[in-house]
């Protein structure tokens, strides 16, 4: 039975990964301002989620206290908001490279936990996250003199996006028995709310094919996606979920090369790997040999 789970799971991540790894031409391919695109897959999200939150019967207030309420309201502004800034730093730079930077999130999360919440972190920990912003140097190329501003920028946007996405992250740990489907469809429905004054709405044309694109983002990125997500994310461990995440990166990048022709210099896929191996072993609690590590006592 934990077998059956386990491959369960397996299949409802990778899927959930594939698909989160499309995300990119769907923003593309919708030509649209951030807040427009992010206002309608809000949008779109809350209209499925709610069908699917009503058949599960989630939709009940009990969930609901003073403290777990502001939490929601705070997560959802870091999730709105970090889609902007993710979605910006496409048009800005390419797909892939806001998501590689995008990736640097889980450092962020450790980082955070530091002052917040007075964690110890280790030495090989510290070493690992200093790579990853080595790593980072790399691809976004940051040594070369001929960068421009609006490169830059999208630098920027993407990893304010993956420091918005880490308070999620830390924010979420502290919702404890609250659907996450529930808090899911909380936080884009509040989202609508917070973005409605940026967006430019009346420029969206009523006829065209960027619907389908707007949809998509609602009904596949936001509903299906977080529906298989979250349901792995109950059958799996922390080591397998963190491995698997990488498939998202992967598949956008893969993509954005089939289709926009973006390519990385060597430089770069050294700057690539240095941040995904460094992610990997910030999750997984891998430790340098030479850095002394406290050895647990034997009973």
């Amino acid at each position: 039975m934990d077998h059956q789970q386990d491959k369960s799971g397996v299949i409802q991540l990778v899927s959930a990964m594939v698909l989160s790894g499309t995300i990119g031409i769907f923003v593309t391919e919708a030509h649209q301002e951030a807040f427009n695109v992010v206002f309608f897959r809000c949008l779109f999200g809350a209209i499925c989620l709610t069908a699917f939150c009503l058949i599960k019967g989630y939709l009940k207030l009990s969930y609901f206290t003073k403290k777990t309420t502001l939490l929601i309201a705070l997560g959802g502004v870091c999730i709105v908001f970090n889609w902007v800034f993710l979605f910006k730093s496409y048009g800005l730079t390419s797909i892939t490279m806001g998501t590689v930077l995008y990736h640097t999130q889980p450092f962020y999360v450790v980082l955070l936990g530091i002052p917040l919440f007075k964690e110890r972190v280790s030495p090989s920990k510290i070493l690992w996250i200093c790579l990853a912003f080595v790593g980072m140097v790399f691809v976004t190329n940051l040594q070369s003199g001929d960068l421009k501003g609006a490169y830059v920028e999208g630098v920027l946007y993407s990893l304010a996006a993956a420091f918005l996405y880490g308070i999620a992250t830390i924010v979420a740990k502290r919702l404890k028995g609250i659907p996450p489907h529930l808090i899911a469809l909380c936080q884009i429905t509040l989202g609508m709310a917070l973005l409605y004054p940026f967006t430019t709405l009346q420029a969206v044309p009523l006829a065209g094919n960027h619907w389908f694109w707007l949809a998509g983002l609602g009904l596949i990125h936001t509903c299906i996606m977080y529906i298989l997500m979250y349901s792995a994310f109950q059958k799996l461990d922390t080591a397998k979920i963190a491995v698997l995440s990488f498939i998202y990166p992967a598949v956008a990048m893969f993509i954005d090369f089939i289709l926009y022709g973006t390519r990385l210099t060597p430089f770069q896929g050294l700057g690539v790997t240095l941040i995904f191996l460094s992610s990997i072993a910030v999750n997984r609690n891998w430790n340098f040999a030479f850095v002394g590590q406290k050895k647990a006592a034997v009973p």
